[in-house]
């Protein structure tokens, strides 16, 4: 029901930065998927790009199963491959390419016929997107070609960094600019599958504009759909028209990788914060991934360096961390959660060590967004214990989770759909609650109640309620109530 905990003499110590987990065959069992929701994942990935239906059926089922064993929600990401260009396939599988010498690529030379001398890709334009003189990058920018010319189909480069390059490795130009169509067929069929599979939030991979976001969120609608959508952060054209882009989707994803190759690795650390900040200005989420403990999928324990990046992540603001390959196909996945746990846990204890002066002078637009920060404001300056929010489609919560708090915020509904999807909003813990046929003091005594079987308050903590007149009206959150536990609470 809630995030992995600490308890320091009475008190119980929440974490509130999330925790994602790609699923792929190293979690395919039982075990594994159980010891993953012991150890506190808040929602699971599904790759595309790596996995077949049944594959993703199986996962959703079992994840269902046992989360609803252990009174543990969680979301899941649905993840479309998107068109990312890549080169083809080599015949002998791996070619090496030797620094200073040349190499072709050939965007009308069959996918399956590489060889050390020159390669297909998957983009068939790229001949019309390149000059000489620009620079490209292969596998994450370990292989560094520059163009010397381009003659009808055939891009002629030379080899400024050269190694070993296996088949089907991303390619890119320094600076970014290649750029196919967002969604690929394959994609398509994938956001059908989405819906037979209730996945909970779609993530849009390489947009280069809202349109690409939009156009995801329309074909996710008629099919069916009704989840949230994530923008992928990938390529550098998206940071020209992020603030369109966040109009458009419910989080982002910065994908540090691909975006890394694009615009330098140097920027990225810098990027991170700006989008992290502007992603909270929008009231969106924002998730924080790729290669955040990358040792971790063939070692016990991650690199300091890879903890001071999560931590930094932690301390930017981020909403999530996730994990790729460490517990998708890795050696160690239940100790790389772990080792994020711990991660986030202390350097949360640096986040929320002061009183927060966020969104102080903002102008709500909206009662239920006057009441979620009058709710924040009162808890950070009342030493209130939690936060109790009834919510039926988890606006409430989400603007609540805006505010740097160390108070814990329960959204409490009666929606799974609801439950899963606040699983991805910082220092919000979802529980089932019915209110319907309800009064309003058996409301109110029955949210105590749930915080009470969470061990998250005690005898004579102050606790906030948010909800609203009507219960059970999505947006009508209208009514804050201040009550103290075990004391006779009365209506309203």
């Amino acid at each position: 029901m809630v995030a992995l905990t600490e308890t320091r003499d009475r008190k119980t110590i929440f974490r509130h930065t999330k925790i994602i987990a790609t699923l792929g065959p190293a979690t395919d069992s039982d075990e594994v998927m159980e010891r993953l929701i012991d150890v506190g994942i808040d929602l699971v990935r599904l790759n595309f790009s790596h996995s077949s239906y049944a594959d993703n059926e199986w996962r959703i089922r079992t994840l269902r199963r046992l989360s609803e064993t252990k009174h543990h929600e969680v979301g899941v990401i649905g993840d479309l491959q998107g068109a990312k260009i890549r080169i083809g396939a080599f015949k002998e599988g791996i070619v090496n390419l030797v620094t200073g010498e040349q190499f072709c690529i050939d965007t009308d030379l069959p996918l399956n016929q590489g060889d050390r001398n020159s390669v297909g890709v998957t983009y068939r334009d790229m001949a019309n997107n390149v000059s000489t003189g620009d620079t490209l990058l292969v596998d994450d920018g370990r292989i560094v070609l520059e163009v010397t010319e381009v003659s009808g189909s055939r891009i002629f480069t030379q080899v400024v960094m050269g190694g070993e390059l296996a088949s089907s490795k991303g390619i890119n130009r320094k600076g970014g600019g290649l750029a196919a169509d967002a969604l690929t067929d394959k994609d398509r069929q994938d956001i059908l599958d989405s819906v037979k599979l209730d996945i909970d939030y779609l993530a849009v991979s390489f947009p280069c504009s809202a349109r690409d976001v939009r156009l995801a969120r329309e074909l996710f609608v008629e099919a069916g759909g009704n989840g949230g959508i994530i923008a992928k952060i990938e390529r550098s054209e998206a940071l020209d028209t992020i603030d369109e882009i966040l109009e458009e989707c419910d989080a982002i994803m910065i994908g540090r990788g691909d975006l890394g190759v694009e615009i330098g690795d140097a920027e990225v650390p810098g990027l991170q914060k700006l989008l992290i900040d502007r992603a909270h200005a929008k009231n969106r989420t924002a998730i924080t991934a790729t290669q955040m403990m990358e040792s971790m999928t063939h070692s016990p324990i991650p690199t300091r360096a890879e903890v001071s990046d999560v931590a930094n992540a932690v301390l930017d603001g981020t909403d999530a961390v996730m994990l790729s390959g460490e517990t998708a196909i890795g050696r160690y996945p239940v100790q790389a959660v772990k080792a994020m746990h711990r991660t986030c846990m202390a350097s949360e204890r640096r986040v929320f060590n002061s009183m927060s002066e966020q969104r102080l002078d903002i102008q709500c637009s909206r009662v239920d967004e006057a009441i979620a920060m009058s709710a924040m404001y009162a808890a950070n300056h009342l030493g209130v214990a939690a936060i109790a929010a009834l919510t039926e489609s988890g606006s409430t919560v989400l603007w609540m989770s805006r505010i740097n708090s160390a108070i814990p915020i329960y959204a409490l509904t009666r929606h799974p759909k609801t439950l899963r999807r606040v699983t991805l909003y910082k220092g919000v813990y979802p529980a089932p609650m019915e209110t319907m046929s309800k009064s309003h003091a058996e409301v109110n005594q029955e949210a105590i109640d749930v915080l009470l079987r969470c061990r998250v308050v005690f005898e004579d903590d102050l606790v906030i309620i948010t909800k609203g007149d009507l219960i059970g009206v999505d947006g009508g959150t209208n009514a804050l109530k201040i009550v103290r536990v075990g004391h006779l609470i009365e209506p309203d």
